[in-house]
This record gives C-alpha cells, sequence and structure tokens, in this order.
C-alpha cells in the first residue's frame, strides 16, 4: 500500500491545476479531503491514511481508489469496481456521541457500498460480520458528526489496543473511543474536548463491536 506521503504527493498534482502553477501545500491538501489542518497533521504524523474522506475525494474526481492505494491500473478492475455489495443496516438506530440511545427497532434494512469501499472495511469476508447505524450527537466531533453512519465491526471486541467503539451501557448506545488502563478499567474518551472522560469497570460495558469507517450524511 501507498505511503500517506505518498498519496498526499498524488493529490498535489491532482489539483494543483486549480492553483495555475502556484505551490500546493498540506493545507491545500486537507481542504481538499475535507479535514482540519491539525488532523491531517496529527495523521501525516502518524502514517494515518483517511480513508473515507479519501474515497469520497477519489469519487468527486473520478479516481479508482485502488490506483491511489496500491497503483493499480483502472483496466485492470474494470470486472471487480463493476460490484456491489449490501450491508445490514439499521436505520431506526442511532448511537450517541452524546447523551446516550436507545435501540428503537431490531428490524435491519440493507445498503449498498461499492466495491472500494468494501476493501476499506476489510473485504468481501469481512462483511458479514458489518453492521452500519447512525450517529446522533456532538461529543465526537469531528471524528464523527451527527447523522453520520457508522459501520461496526462486531467480531472485533478487544479492547487492549483501544480504538473507537459502539458500547452498550446502562445509559444507553454510545460511540466512544476507548483506552484500556492499567487498573483494567476502561476510560470512555469524547474526541470533543468540551466533554468529560468517563471511567467504568468492564463489567459496566457491552462492546457491540469496533468502529471501522463512516459515510457523511444520506440523503
Amino acid at each position: 500500500m501507498n505511503s500517506f506521503t505518498h498519496i498526499v504527493e498524488e493529490i498535489k498534482s491532482i489539483v494543483s491545476e486549480k492553483f495555475g502553477g502556484k505551490k500546493v501545500f498540506d493545507k491545500d491538501v486537507a481542504d481538499a479531503l475535507g479535514v482540519s489542518q491539525m488532523n491531517f497533521a496529527t495523521m501525516k504524523k502518524r502514517n494515518k491514511i483517511p480513508y473515507s474522506e479519501l474515497l469520497d475525494f477519489c469519487a468527486s474526481k473520478s479516481i479508482s481508489i485502488n490506483w491511489m492505494l496500491y497503483g493499480q491500473s483502472p483496466e485492470s478492475l474494470i470486472e471487480a469496481t463493476n460490484k456491489f455489495y449490501m450491508v445490514r443496516f439499521f436505520d431506526g438506530i442511532s448511537a450517541s456521541a452524546g447523551g446516550g440511545s436507545e435501540i428503537e427497532t431490531l428490524e435491519g434494512a440493507q445498503i449498498s457500498i461499492p466495491y472500494e469501499f468494501a476493501q476499506i472495511l476489510g473485504g468481501e469476508r469481512e462483511l458479514r460480520n458489518i453492521e452500519a447505524i447512525n450517529v446522533s450527537g456532538d461529543s465526537m466531533e469531528p471524528t464523527f458528526s451527527y447523522n453520520d453512519i457508522v459501520f461496526i465491526n462486531r467480531a472485533k471486541t478487544d479492547l487492549g489496543r483501544g480504538g473507537v467503539f459502539t458500547l452498550r451501557t446502562e445509559a444507553g448506545l454510545f460511540i466512544k473511543r476507548v483506552q484500556k488502563r492499567i487498573d483494567g478499567k476502561l476510560d470512555i474518551i469524547s474526541d470533543n474536548n468540551i466533554y468529560v472522560t468517563q471511567t467504568l469497570d468492564p463489567n459496566e460495558v457491552e462492546v457491540i463491536g469496533r468502529v471501522v469507517s463512516r459515510f457523511g450524511e444520506v440523503d
């Protein structure tokens, strides 16, 4: 897979025409991807590729995501990129990035995702573990926003390395960043720093699955 730096240089080349020959900076790439300069700098430092934003960028420019990530030519992907996959979407369920939400219905619909996005979610083999739900609230901004659709891998429930998870507590269903403490307790963290970190015992938390990606609001 291409590195973050390589992808940034490709994006600079793609958007350079818009700048009339002037130098394209990292902040211009951040704008093109729709992420803040602070988040972009953090991603670059960690070599963390913003897959969802990159997918949106490629779609807007009619560019193959596989070419951007792996250097694969579009011609070699014609058959694969015509494929679409279905993922269970519980549109009546909202996991709160704020004050807690309840499950309103257990009836799931189906949402269609393209081949490229299926690869981001882990490929065809992982799709059986993937479910999609809505986001409500603002405590995980800017990572997730109200009405985002998030994709959860229900097979990934190990909190040992931390990450963003969908959790059920007595207060409802939440999307939060989780870190396991040395004493065994869990720090439940909001990315929006106006919210305080909570600390819970593991037996107070049911881990539904790891949040692996998102879509923006769908009309």
